[in-house]
């Protein structure tokens, strides 16, 4: 008896290969770039322009299809982090499942922020999968003006 081919397994490989090869490469990258490109190869990237608007620095990031409850953002030593997080399951119990699949997405970024700026008085807002966070300058000095009479 002949071996016959088996032209799904053969997908199934070259699908594992491609997997370890993506794998492998956000390995390098993480090596040669830092863990912030690496954790955002194959495309779940938070793609961001970091602007500077006179008085303040405005971070525009793009997260689409996340809730604003689903948004955390944070900042701290001229860092700025955006983390995104939805996880999705419905529940019926008067139902026998075959199959039951469940989502859940999440994305994170740190940004460098290119000045010191007053982490108080930062604000963000989101709206259409845009979130837009206004971070405004620090003194250049870091001190305060003493009046001398």
């Amino acid at each position: 008896m002949t071996d016959r081919r088996d032209p799904f397994k053969e997908i199934e490989e070259l699908f594992e290969q491609l997997n370890d090869g993506f794998a492998d490469m956000s390995r390098e990258f993480g090596e040669e770039f830092g863990d912030d490109l690496a954790a955002n190869v194959g495309g779940r990237a938070i793609h961001v322009d970091v602007a500077d608007a006179g008085d303040e620095i405005v971070v525009v990031a793009d997260v689409p299809g996340f809730d604003v409850e689903d948004i955390d953002v944070s900042v701290t030593d001229r860092q700025l982090s955006i983390a995104a997080e939805h996880s999705e399951t419905t529940e019926d119990e008067e139902t026998e499942y075959y199959r039951r699949e469940r989502s859940q997405r999440a994305v994170s970024r740190t940004v460098p922020l290119p000045t010191d700026v007053e982490e108080r008085e930062a604000n963000a807002s989101y709206e259409n999968g845009v979130l837009t966070v206004t971070l405004p300058k620090a003194d250049e000095d870091g001190g305060i003006d003493i009046e001398v009479s």
